[in-house]
């Protein structure tokens, strides 16, 4: 471990003194969070998180790739001092009040999307949800763990200076920015090997622009949710109190944080702030703070002609029967079958209008011919209306193979034509039967690649 990057800790004194040792003999937790949409809950007797109900430790590592439940969203695996993040957002729902109205939300850099999901959770019903991710890889994985987890989001791929354009239309912004990751030292070597102060300084000049960009997208009221997977105080209490002194920003409390062993601010900022500190908490490293944007007006709603979108149907049978809900459906050049909630079509339009949109609200199917063929996004939407497809059920090896595209064959009395498969009662995905086999239509690029379970 760099000895500069010790002495920065040691520095510090009190619990970070602690930490070289902590980061270099002891192992990660690990701990997933649930999907309640799914109807997912937590054991009686399992480990919870203490600042997230949805939360549990796990004794040790599973195979997660090998379990079905994963890729079928019933939940997410995710480090547990990143679930503060359903923690902070029910706070800024709070705050804006009445809990009842939906919201505009923006996770500004979101992959691979475990904090997007844990607050949609948290958001009121009916609330426009949009994730952003710069690198396109990390863009792809978060379109497809937020399509697993079943909730509709608008998914868009951009440098936050695009969200210039959006001025005031937010409600809440969250923003776990790039930083040096001097947090997660336990479980990635490559933060071990990179870090160095000409590092520290570098990401905190960005994380600065980061903030200047969004602050303008957030209204004015609005919340603003800052964190980072680091512990200095250039990249933390440094970037918050620019926010407070430059930007006129008010702390804000978040009760449900002021737990044993997760930590304040450092002495000399007089704000409260969250930081998790391996060792003291079970969990890696994180700092977060909220804060509130000056005045009090409504979220704008840029001006502009919106994109046009039109309505798809296969076969007679409107896609809308597919979903259970008000749905606004639209059909792209590509043939592409979108459903957003209806209300959130000039949101959407809006954001599309300033910013690069990858993924819209839920994907229904695409048109071929005279088909339009269901999307495994469709399989995994919450509001899939269930009895809409013929189904089956498969066990678990079935399930893998499925998940591995692999051909799988059908009980001779399964109707032809688009099939829904379940696994232990939740959807799985979707294949085309033929009769003398099943065409699987599981994405190629989500497929499990290992043949060993």
């Amino acid at each position: 471990m760099n000895s500069e990057f010790v002495d920065m800790l040691v520095g510090m004194g009190g619990p970070f003194s602690r930490l070289p040792e902590t980061l270099a003999n002891t192992e990660p937790e690990v701990s997933v969070r649930v999907n309640r949409a799914k109807g997912m809950t937590v054991a009686d007797d399992a480990d919870i998180v203490l600042w997230c109900a949805d939360g549990y430790y796990l004794p040790d590592r599973p195979r997660f790739t090998f379990d079905p439940a994963l890729h079928q969203g019933l939940y997410y695996v995710q480090d547990a001092s990143s679930m503060a993040q359903a923690a902070a957002v029910a706070r800024a729902v709070e705050v804006l009040g009445p809990t009842s109205s939906p919201l505009r939300y923006l996770d500004a850099c979101a992959a691979p999307g475990g904090k997007t999901t844990a607050a949609m959770t948290a958001l009121p019903a009916g609330s426009f949800v949009v994730a952003n991710e710069f690198d396109p890889r990390r863009c792809s994985i978060l379109v497809e763990n937020l399509a697993k987890w079943g909730l509709p989001a608008v998914v868009m791929r951009g440098d936050a200076s695009a969200l210039r354009g959006l001025d005031g239309f937010f409600d809440i912004i969250a923003a776990d920015v790039p930083c040096s990751g001097e947090g997660m030292m336990r479980k990635d070597q490559q933060a071990v090997a990179q870090w160095s102060p000409g590092l520290v300084a570098e990401c905190a000049a960005r994380q600065r622009d980061i903030v200047d960009c969004l602050w303008q997208a957030l209204r004015p009221g609005g919340i603003f949710i800052y964190s980072t997977c680091t512990f200095n105080p250039d990249e933390d209490e440094r970037v918050v109190t620019r926010l407070i002194d430059s930007h006129g920003a008010e702390p804000v409390e978040i009760p449900a944080l002021s737990l044993p062993g997760i930590v304040g601010a450092l002495p000399g900022f007089a704000f409260p702030a969250y930081r998790f500190l391996p060792g003291e908490i079970r969990g890696e490293g994180l700092f977060l703070a909220m804060v509130r944007k000056p005045g009090d007006s409504p979220a704008s709603l840029p001006k502009g002609k919106g994109k046009g979108k039109t309505a798809s149907t296969s076969k007679g049978v409107p896609a809308g029967n597919w979903l259970e809900g008000e749905w606004s459906y639209g059909c792209g050049a590509d043939g592409i079958v979108t459903a957003l909630p209806r209300g959130h079509e000039m949101l959407a339009e809006a954001v599309e209008r300033s910013c690069k949109v990858v993924s819209r609200g839920i994907t229904v199917g695409e048109v071929k011919g005279r088909d339009l063929v269901p999307a495994q996004h469709l399989a995994m939407a919450v509001a899939l209306r269930r009895g809409e497809f013929p189904e089956a059920e498969v066990d678990r090896d079935v399930a893998l193979a499925y998940l591995r595209r692999e051909a799988v064959v059908l009980p001779s009395e399964t109707p032809r034509g688009f099939v829904l498969l379940t696994h232990n009662g939740h959807p799985l995905g979707f294949v085309k039967n033929l009769g003398n086999r099943a065409n699987n239509l599981y994405p190629a690029p989500w497929r499990i690649l290992s043949n060993k379970a």
